[in-house]
């Protein structure tokens, strides 16, 4: 396929046309204005755009698409812009435009009885979750930027979060969507069906896609019922293997009633310790390693929480838990899952950080551990594992900070060298490279050498169906 490469006259006479039809205010190109859309979260991509525009309606998208579609550019659709992997904003030689969904943001409709509520692709998360709420129902979707990242960038990740383990990933809660085509046709799949076994699930081919299929302009979503009471648990643990046994205890015990379960190492409270000594550890004592979890009742939690505190006891006994407190309140559970939320933020006061996000069976999760910390060990002398993240669905964040008094660049400079072993072992154990952040441009590469060329070839194939000329996001999750 021929690189997009649009002339300068292509893009003076598109970006016409597109004031005409959004208003000239909708088009951005002053580089103070175009410079927030452009700024990629962790910083490893400049992005780079001839102007940005923000449709106000699923209409103006239409129409916007269109126009990119015969001009021949091509289009990177943003959300909250909190991705982690450059699949949100347009590099330099895309040769693409910015398509902000900002604008998009009401909620169409909640619908309590049918538990369902159909709302805009830039609508912000936490509002989301709050309209929801407000009619005594849940959304569970909850991750670290639900305050500004958007549900049409949630579903095109399909993102993850704390609640997997009870209630799946994004894609597996959108009863429908609504979703402009690469041509800018408009397939309006809006439905609160839970059953519709009429063929392909076309829903499920943009979940997931990352912008490069179609753009996202509203969902129908899954509502659930809202949790009256939660224990949440801070323990300690001896090892990761007494760690994933006591996930299959907690199970157990409390009927499958376990919303998260995340995994936490001692270098977690010792960096908070250091860096934010107002977050207080739960536990008298440190420990090799923790476990937050975090079980949901649909009334009274008696019942619950004692079945949880005799688990607790027996997993005592039998040496899984070295110690564990539970929750006396709403505000000591707020407390301990502080400890979780600030594990990126904490990482960042001791220098460089190279990042995964791997998945492997939870039955594994012990020998990834293993296997990784000592390849990483063995690569770098001295360099400092943080693995921590969604042990319930198998999904950790193994991160690593530079060793002490290193050289930030020097250490980053070896990323690529250091995720490829990483990930070769955890695609080794029957794993993923990318449990939740998507490809991206970032590891599109790493997509290309651990998937088989089958895959390779259907995921090209369908992105030449749908797209021939290639303008959505281009370059972004699968190279033609």
């Amino acid at each position: 396929m021929t690189r997009l490469d649009p002339s300068p006259e292509t893009l003076r006479s598109l970006r016409a046309r597109l004031e005409e039809r959004l208003g000239e205010r909708y088009v951005i190109s002053e580089p103070d204005q175009l410079a927030p859309f452009l700024a990629e979260e962790r910083g490893r991509y400049q992005g780079a755009a001839p102007f940005a525009i923000r449709p106000g309606t699923t209409e103006e998208v239409a129409v916007a698409v269109k126009l990119c579609a015969e001009a021949g550019v091509g289009i990177v659709p943003q959300g909250g812009n909190t991705g982690l992997v450059g699949g949100g904003i347009p590099l330099a030689g895309d040769g693409a435009i910015l398509l902000s969904l900002q604008r998009l943001n009401r909620i169409r409709q909640v619908d309590p009885i049918d538990y369902s509520m159909t709302v805009e692709a830039g609508c912000i998360l936490e509002n989301v979750q709050q309209a929801a709420a407000e009619v005594d129902r849940l959304f569970p979707l909850s991750l670290g930027a639900e305050g500004s990242c958007q549900i049409g960038g949630n579903i095109s990740t399909n993102a993850g979060g704390i609640h997997v383990l009870r209630y799946g990933n994004m894609r597996d809660l959108i009863l429908g969507l609504e979703v402009v085509l690469p041509d800018g046709t408009l397939w309006d799949g809006l439905k609160v069906l839970r059953k519709d076994n009429t063929g392909y699930a076309l829903k499920q081919l943009f979940a997931g896609a990352e912008g490069t299929l179609g753009i996202i302009t509203a969902a129908t979503l899954k509502l659930f019922a809202r949790p009256r009471e939660q224990v949440v648990a801070f323990i300690g643990v001896p090892n990761p293997a007494a760690a994933v046994e006591l996930l299959a205890r907690t199970r157990l015990a409390s009927g499958e009633a376990v919303t998260a379960f995340e995994f936490i190492p001692a270098i977690a409270l010792d960096f908070l310790a250091k860096h934010n000594p107002e977050i207080a550890d739960p536990l008298s004592e440190r420990h090799p390693w923790y476990v937050l979890t975090e079980s949901s009742a649909g009334s009274s939690a008696a019942g619950l929480r004692e079945a949880i505190e005799t688990m607790l006891a027996e997993a005592f006994e039998d040496g899984l838990v070295l110690d564990a407190t539970i929750a006396a309140s709403e505000a000591q559970a707020v407390d301990f899952w502080k400890i979780r939320e600030v594990m990126v933020e904490v990482q960042r006061h001791e220098g460089a950080s190279i990042k995964h996000d791997i998945s492997v069976p939870v039955s594994k999760m012990p020998v990834f551990l293993e296997q990784a910390t000592k390849a990483v060990e063995d690569l770098v002398p001295g360099i400092r594992p943080f693995p921590f993240g969604h042990l319930g669905d198998g999904n950790v964040h193994f991160n690593l900070s530079q060793p002490p008094g290193a050289d930030p660049k020097a250490y980053l400079a070896r990323w690529e060298e250091v995720s490829r072993r990483v990930h070769e072992i955890a695609v080794g154990l029957g794993g993923s490279f990318s449990a939740e952040h998507g490809l991206g441009r970032m590891k599109v590469e790493e997509n290309e050498h651990f998937k088989s060329a089958v895959e390779i070839e259907l995921l090209r194939k369908l992105k030449t169906a749908l797209d021939p000329q290639g303008i959505m996001n281009p370059g972004k999750v699968v190279r033609l």
